[in-house]
């Protein structure tokens, strides 16, 4: 039996290209100030921030990646950059001999020291200045809402 689509009302359109196009142009501008004043892309900040807020600094690589919630491919070719420019490190881990660490280096530290300032500002200028608090704490509830859920979800 074939179901009919369940296509968006104007209301659910409006609400789903408006969180995409908002999206974009908060990662985007956000992405150009990193690179532009500290040198790191709009790749390198999210794998720094994460790793710099567990203790140690370091992370086992499947780990970070469900962290990110990223394909391990994408992960891949972004740590081995990361790496290749002296903000990571890679360990190879002692109790399993597939898996690996990736950790912060001195110089990884400094460059995500450097820039969580102006990160902080700018997540404030682009976003959250716009919104009433009770919004804030909407957006937030709706954010792990979904998260949550597709969570759950099989793939």
């Amino acid at each position: 039996m074939d179901m009919e689509p369940r296509w968006l009302t104007p209301v659910e359109e409006r609400a789903w290209r408006g969180m995409l196009r908002m999206h974009d142009l908060v990662v985007s501008e956000a992405g150009r100030v990193m690179q532009s004043e500290f040198g790191l892309s709009g790749a390198d900040y999210p794998v720094l921030a994460e790793l710099t807020r567990v203790p140690g600094a370091r992370l086992r690589i499947l780990e970070l990646t469900k962290v990110l919630g990223w394909e391990k491919s994408r992960v891949s070719h972004q740590l081995a950059r990361m790496v290749k420019r002296g903000l990571l490190a890679r360990d190879e881990c002692a109790e399993d001999g597939r898996g690996a660490y990736v950790m912060v280096t001195p110089a990884g530290r400094a460059a995500i020291e450097a820039a969580a300032p102006r990160h902080a500002e700018d997540v404030r200028r682009l976003l959250l200045d716009h919104l009433t608090p009770g919004q804030v704490t909407m957006l937030a509830e709706i954010s792990e809402t979904v998260i949550g859920k597709i969570g759950d979800t099989p793939r």
